[in-house]
């Protein structure tokens, strides 16, 4: 067991797991998130350990709640013969305000107009905001008569969801762990293999998680294909949603005004477009006039409808690199193949950082964590729950000294990626002035510093600027 190891287990007992079991429990041939398996793992171990008998126990249990998606039309007629069926899946809510209505959303079944009772949305708000995974006991009533539809109910829902966690005994045990140490449990509970990477490549993964635990950062990320770079927003926490590649809608974005239902930024920690270079923009402009006003104030509007919200936004995009492992356009820029609906230096300009994600090696057989990590569920709520504490924003503010930094989106970016960088790793506020300087202060600069470089490269309006850092 290695030091970080040893220490996490000391000082977080249950709430620490060997991430390596979740590749050994049989869950490879399921669509669910690490953190569920990690969830149905958890409850099935013997003193921490994959025996024989508990291996069973979770294969009985994979087999029965969680069936293979080719079973859907199986699944669908013994609901149609009466049968009660009890299902694991991410089961959602929406409210529609014209027909007074709530309907349920169950996507292993490919529906969402299933009916669930108040008592049950009641007890599981959650399923009003990002959805819950949990087992949902169902069934089905037939028509009354010809000129009616059968209805398919949720009778009971046992959500998988961590307790209330006791967020200020997770600051106070930081003290126990080296910064390196800290970092690579941190990395160890996204997933990652600590041991394989080096500093900056450490810090690369450090930043994807920064959208989950400071609201409103903007951040895009440019790697070749098979980095790893859409892994931690699909696998470590139900508050963010992942959108494939494909045409994406102000509708689904924001807010949809056919049904008054609210979009994916008022329902999640962050949305994240993956494969942005196929992603198409609507031929109205809209998604992107209302992306930039979203991304300055957190504010859209669609319709009558004027709202706002906290929502991190991320585009992770695939580049080609040369054979010294850089981008093939670093010197033209760096948006060269990204969609040119998403090149207007207006909305770069918007974005806080560009994460260099040609740092990264591809992922292999060593990339996964073989080492003890958070829970999912349980480091998923510590993230959210961070992101409404405002005394790492105060610390960056009184602490932090810049050079060149008179533009207010190059201060406001730089403020809210360092501050979300002293949460994810002195969540304590124990830190050193060097050490908030080399650990925040320095990867936020670098972050913003690219987004400068490349607005300067696609419009010579936008002035060579060089931030720099006073260090005390």
């Amino acid at each position: 067991m290695l030091q970080f190891e040893q220490k996490a287990y000391d000082c977080y007992g249950d709430v620490v797991i060997n991430k390596s079991l979740i590749h050994k429990a049989g869950f490879s041939s399921r669509a669910i998130p690490a953190y569920v398996g990690e969830w149905i793992l958890y409850n099935f171990l013997e003193d921490g350990e994959l025996t024989e008998e508990s291996r069973n126990k979770i294969s009985e249990f994979v087999n029965r709640y969680l069936p293979q998606k080719g079973q859907k039309e199986e699944v669908k007629n013994r609901l149609l013969n009466m049968e009660n069926v009890k299902l694991l899946d991410d089961y959602s809510v929406s409210v529609n305000l014209k027909t007074g209505k709530r309907t349920l959303k169950i996507p292993f079944l490919d529906m969402n107009d299933a009916f669930i009772s108040d008592d049950i949305v009641e007890k599981n708000n959650l399923l009003l905001t990002s959805g819950v995974w949990g087992v949902a006991d169902l069934f089905y009533v037939p028509p009354a008569s010809p000129n009616e539809k059968g209805q398919l109910w949720m009778r009971n829902f046992k959500p998988f969801q961590v307790g209330s966690i006791d967020i200020e005994y997770y600051k106070e045990c930081r003290s126990n762990f080296t910064t390196e140490e800290w970092i690579d449990i941190i990395i160890s509970s996204m997933g990652f293999n600590p041991t394989i990477y080096n500093e900056e490549q450490k810090n690369v993964l450090i930043t994807r998680i920064l959208p989950m635990v400071e609201p409103r950062i903007n951040l895009i990320e440019l790697a070749p294909k098979g980095t790893g770079k859409s892994f931690v927003y699909s696998n470590i926490s139900r508050y963010a949603r992942v959108i494939g590649g494909g045409k994406v809608s102000p509708a689904v974005m924001f807010h949809h005004n056919g049904n008054n239902t609210p979009g994916l930024v008022t329902r999640y920690d962050v949305v994240v477009l993956d494969e942005v270079q196929s992603i198409q923009g609507d031929s109205t402009g809209e998604l992107v006039a209302g992306l930039k006003v979203y991304l300055e104030s957190g504010r859209f509007s669609r319709g009558n409808t004027e709202a706002s919200a906290e929502a991190g936004f991320v585009m992770l995009g695939n580049i080609t690199l040369d054979e010294n492992h850089q981008p093939v356009y670093k010197d033209e820029g760096l948006f060269r193949e990204i969609p040119n609906f998403l090149q207007e230096t207006a909305f770069i300009d918007r974005l806080h950082g560009i994460i260099a994600g040609w740092l990264m090696p591809r992922i292999s057989k060593d990339t996964p964590s073989k080492y003890l990590g958070f829970k999912g569920d349980f480091f998923s709520e510590v993230l959210h729950n961070l992101r409404n504490e405002p005394q790492y924003t105060d610390y960056v503010n009184l602490n932090m000294r810049l050079q060149n930094c008179n533009d207010l989106r190059d201060r406001k970016a730089i403020v809210r990626l360092a501050t979300a960088y002293l949460k994810v790793l002195f969540p304590d506020l124990q830190v050193t002035n060097a050490d908030f300087i080399k650990y925040c202060v320095k990867p936020a600069v670098e972050l913003r510093q690219r987004v400068r470089d490349e607005l300067h490269k696609m419009d010579r309006e936008y002035a060579k600027v060089n931030i720099e850092v006073v260090e005390e």
